[in-house]
């Protein structure tokens, strides 16, 4: 069995999906597997999928394709179709199919570089056995595709081990790659689904994990992050707009789980503005962070107002 498993939830992607899967077949170290949870795809996603794979190992349902790449015979492939649910969702499934070690997650429009998976495998195999329990995985860094450079900041030298959140509220910056044990991963609770949303954040299972495990520092590039212009991340401010509970739920736990006033307070601000497009009114109530909650309703009102006026205007949150 693999050590790895690399799985790209993917969303009408086909124009981009190639780039990861020549990725993936040029990787020096083999010791992985790829899984690909199709969230509901229109284009033609499946039959590019299909197009990669050996006859003589495929087995397919409506719903799974298994079996060998033709371009890399030791790339043994995973693809499993579902209803669009969102990114949280997607990620719900991969984890339900995980069987390997460690997994990572890498996006159907970013790709890694050609040593990725050596380094990571080589850097936890180092490690002790006391080690591998003692961490939920690997934080190491992302490069972006434009300007081929790290995005934020890289490690401060000599940094051994960190929790995602502790990174940032210590004045780190910029998109992390994420490699964590999979029997972790899996005892933490899964994303909620909220009926005629898609959006949940993922940071939810992260921010959970950080309570009890931090992760080992791997200060190299490990994957190539393309923000795409329909991306997620882009779209943030479309993203808050049409999934209010989703966002709701984690500005809750993300009160009770946070170290800073500072972060809080921002939290709350975010969770006002939430509720009011929800039309929640028992917002106040259900606040974990009440007497904060009351403070920042001006400023939560600013944020909906914002929000709406950049929905309207398509206008795009900055990243990287």
């Amino acid at each position: 069995m693999a050590l790895l498993t690399i799985f790209t939830p993917a969303y009408n992607r086909a124009h981009t999906i190639g780039r990861t899967y020549g990725s993936l077949c040029r990787q020096i170290c083999h010791d992985f597997e790829w899984l690909i949870v199709d969230d509901g795809s229109s284009d033609n996603t499946r039959e590019l999928v299909r197009s990669w794979y050996t006859d003589a190992t495929l087995q397919e349902t409506v719903f799974e394709l298994k079996g060998y790449s033709k371009d890399a015979p030791w790339l043994y492939i995973h693809y499993i179709y579902q209803q669009n649910q969102g990114m949280h969702g997607a990620h719900n499934t991969a984890y339900d199919h995980l069987s390997t070690e460690l997994n990572t997650c890498i996006d159907s429009d970013d790709y890694i570089p050609d040593n990725a998976v050596e380094k990571i495998v080589g850097f936890w195999q180092s490690q002790s056995v006391e080690d591998k329990q003692k961490y939920a995985g690997i934080i190491g860094l992302d490069i972006d595709d434009k300007h081929k450079e790290i995005i934020g900041l890289p490690f401060p030298k000599g940094l051994i081990s960190t929790t995602l959140s502790g990174y940032y509220q210590n004045g780190g910056k910029g998109d992390k790659k994420l490699v964590y044990r999979t029997d972790i991963i899996k005892q933490t609770p899964k994303y909620p689904i909220f009926r005629g949303e898609n959006y949940v954040g993922l940071n939810y299972k992260y921010l959970i994990i950080d309570q009890n495990y931090e992760l080992l520092v791997l200060n190299e590039p490990l994957i190539i992050v393309d923000y795409q212009a329909d991306g997620s991340s882009s779209s943030m401010y479309r993203q808050y707009w049409k999934n209010p509970k989703g966002w709701s739920f984690y500005r809750k736990f993300e009160m009770t789980h946070s170290l800073s006033l500072k972060r809080r307070f921002q939290v709350c601000i975010h969770y006002v503005s939430s509720s009011i497009i929800c039309k929640n009114r028992n917002f106040i109530a259900e606040s974990p962070c009440k007497l904060l909650t009351i403070l920042v309703i001006p400023l939560g009102c600013l944020l909906y107002w914002k929000i709406k006026y950049s929905v309207k205007h398509q206008v795009k949150m900055k990243v990287g």
